[in-house]
């Protein structure tokens, strides 16, 4: 995607993570969930498993990979927004649940393998 904007690029890791969740057998349940405190990429379900999924995006590793740039302060915010969507949500707030990452990097990445780390951290 060399002409990409980073939004329009991001936007379609984002279905590139999505489509493949997909055929993995997770259902959506929420697509950019906005709150207060952040947003939620994509919010799944894995038979009876809430799935919190932050799909991260990078043209190269000159910075840190897609996966090195889920820090500490990034948990936090990815908590709180998923503490919010129990709240909101609240049919979903006694299921199990869990933080995934999806990793894709490199341009024109349609296509290429993704990273696809289940339960990347804990809250």
């Amino acid at each position: 995607m060399p002409n990409a904007s980073p939004t329009s690029a991001g936007q379609a890791a984002e279905t590139q993570a999505l489509e493949h969740l997909q055929g993995q057998g997770l259902q959506l349940l929420a697509r950019n969930w906005r709150c207060k405190g952040g947003e939620l990429d994509l919010v799944m379900l894995d038979t009876d498993t809430v799935v919190f999924v932050e799909v991260r995006y990078r043209l190269h590793a000159g910075f840190g990979g897609a996966l090195e740039s889920i820090d500490v302060r990034k948990q936090k915010r990815l908590v709180l927004a998923a503490s919010a969507f129990l709240q909101h949500e609240a049919r979903w707030a006694d299921y199990p649940c869990r933080f995934d990452v999806v990793a894709l990097q490199g341009s024109h990445h349609a296509g290429r393998p993704l990273q696809w780390l289940k339960n990347a951290f804990e809250c």
